[in-house]
């Protein structure tokens, strides 16, 4: 059983998560709600809860106040907000999981059960997760995401990224430093994740960072040579507008 906490200054939005779960989380027990950030941290010191449902914008203190409050983040978090794209990245950034308002049943269930999955696979690890959020939040920049592989976590800061490659359903990453991560996600997830960092996928198989770019090469059918000296093959469909992007890329 996952003892939960809701805090929300929005009387309705408790309501709501606190209805939803009953109906249809049955592994999932509220013990505890609270309206402000303040009574949240009692709360959670009180109950010691594994799951805590936050809200970020609340009137006497954000959630990312009360996560600082607290001595031990020893729970996960499902953050429940209407907050800003750039808050929405950083989330998935960190690895930590969000819905937005207004809630839906089916978003909130799938939620939870991220939750009870990560859990059971013992993959979890609120505390590093928050802190790289809080990291990001701060700068006002994602700068680190958080990847999983078969040998733990890692912390990689995206401007140190060379390039993704496709393996079948799992990604290799390429690093500056000339360190590899296999992780079994596909490519796209990737691409959906750091486009709007300028990231860019020359070819099916491949995802690049514009920033480590060294040059363009057009003979062999053309190809892209990354700072690490690996050669990015380019489908012939996305040569023009991988140099239209390049002359207006800014460094």
């Amino acid at each position: 059983m996952i003892k939960a906490v809701i805090v929300d200054d929005e009387i309705d939005a408790v309501f709501s998560i606190e209805l939803i779960i009953n109906e249809y989380c049955s592994d999932v027990i509220i013990v505890g709600k609270a309206n402000s950030a303040i009574e949240g941290k009692n709360q959670i010191l009180k109950n010691k809860p594994d799951l805590v449902f936050l809200d970020i914008d609340m009137p006497r203190g954000t959630g990312f106040d009360m996560l600082e409050m607290l001595p031990e983040k020893n729970f996960d978090v499902i953050f429940v907000t209407a907050y800003s794209d750039f808050a929405i990245k950083a989330f998935k950034y960190s690895a930590v999981d969000y819905i937005l308002k207004p809630i839906e049943i089916d978003n909130l269930i799938n939620a939870v059960k991220r939750v009870q999955k990560k859990r059971a696979s013992n993959t979890t690890n609120s505390a590093i997760n928050y802190e790289v959020l809080m990291e990001n939040i701060k700068d006002n920049r994602s700068k680190k995401i958080i990847i999983s592989n078969s040998d733990g976590i890692e912390f990689v800061e995206v401007s140190d990224i060379i390039r993704f490659q496709a393996e079948g359903s799992y990604t290799q990453i390429f690093l500056s430093d000339g360190v590899q991560i296999l992780v079994s996600k596909h490519l796209k997830e990737f691409q959906d994740l750091l486009t709007e960092d300028k990231f860019y996928r020359p070819h099916n198989s491949h995802l690049i960072n514009l920033a480590n770019v060294k040059r363009y090469v057009q003979r062999d059918g053309g190809y892209i040579v990354m700072k690490d000296n690996s050669e990015v093959p380019i489908s012939r469909r996305k040569k023009d507008l991988f140099i239209d992007i390049m002359s207006k890329f800014i460094y």
